[in-house]
């Protein structure tokens, strides 16, 4: 992914970065360039892992659509941590995937060039409110396919023993 000029970003998403730092790139394996954050290590706490940083990618995805983000930005946004989510809530797979895709690191780049392109649309109020209606429909859909995945471990654990 190509990463766009290192444009300051409002002194109020400061904290966005941080924590999309903190989520995906604060450690680098030594001896490489690699680099990972908390959201792969949380994600190992089944269903409380997932869901504390799906929340938490929601909420800097809600604060950056106050502070000008476009909707069509949201909504790709919505789409990265929708996709970290359910892919992610695979065991085994989804912890590799999610070491990989950095959700949150690509939602503030794709800010950093809305910022640059000129987009900033300034504050969104009505629209915080419907990226948040959706955000609680993901959520649900997301807590649902948890639900069905243990279930159907459960149906298979006890029919196969």
């Amino acid at each position: 992914m190509n990463t766009p000029p290192q444009v300051p970003l409002d002194d109020r998403l400061k904290w966005v970065e941080s924590v999309a730092r903190l989520l995906d790139n604060q450690f680098k394996v030594p001896g490489t360039n690699f680099r990972f954050g908390v959201d792969p290590l949380l994600n190992l706490i089944p269903v409380v892992g997932s869901l504390s940083t799906f929340a938490m990618s929601g909420v800097m995805v809600m604060t950056m659509a106050r502070h000008g983000a476009s909707g069509a930005l949201v909504v790709r946004m919505l789409f990265n941590i929708l996709l970290d989510a359910v892919v992610g809530a695979i065991p085994v797979l989804g912890w590799l995937f999610d070491f990989g895709y950095k959700a949150n690191q690509r939602n503030v780049d794709m800010l950093r060039r809305h910022y640059v392109e000129g987009k900033y649309q300034g504050r969104g109020t009505g629209f915080v409110v419907g990226v948040l209606l959706v955000f609680l429909v993901l959520f649900g859909l997301v807590l649902y396919g948890i639900w069905q995945l243990f279930a159907f471990g459960w149906e298979w654990v006890s029919t196969a023993f």
